[in-house]
């Protein structure tokens, strides 16, 4: 399988933004119901916080089934390093480390020989892509 091309993945990104919004603002109504009263100080972390644990959430449940909606759009799908599923240990150390080098794993991955993230390297996970040589089927 090759590595889906990077503008490829940058279009799955923005897609994938789309859809974690609307996640993180359904998942926000309770939780702004429930802490309305707090003060800023104390609110703004904690939402934080918060956001950040939904969206762990979010993709370490599809990153172990291997896709998230919009991956499947895209036709990239994760796996182990070695071909496998990905592990819920794997997807939970890829969705921190993701967080913490975002722009340095997208520069790492202009560079790299085989074009897979440094967050991907490093929690023994790659992009494949899928159907890649699998013509589309014409609408009569």
């Amino acid at each position: 399988m090759d590595t889906p091309s990077l503008p490829r993945r940058l279009a799955c990104l923005f897609y994938e933004a789309m859809l974690l919004a609307a996640v993180l603002f359904v998942a926000g109504v309770p939780f702004v119901a429930l802490t309305q009263t707090l003060p800023p100080e104390l609110y703004r972390p904690l939402v934080w916080g918060y956001w950040l644990l939904v969206a762990g959430g979010y993709f370490t449940l599809f990153w172990r089934r291997g896709q998230t909606l919009a991956m499947k759009t895209w036709r990239i799908r994760m796996e182990s390093a070695g071909g496998g599923p990905v592990t819920t240990r794997q997807a939970v150390k890829r969705y921190l480390l993701a967080c913490l080098l975002f722009p340095v794993s997208w520069g790492w991955a202009v560079f790299a020989a085989d074009r897979q993230f440094l967050h991907d390297r490093l929690a023994g996970t790659r992009l494949v892509g899928t159907d890649l040589d699998v013509p589309r089927k014409r609408l009569r």
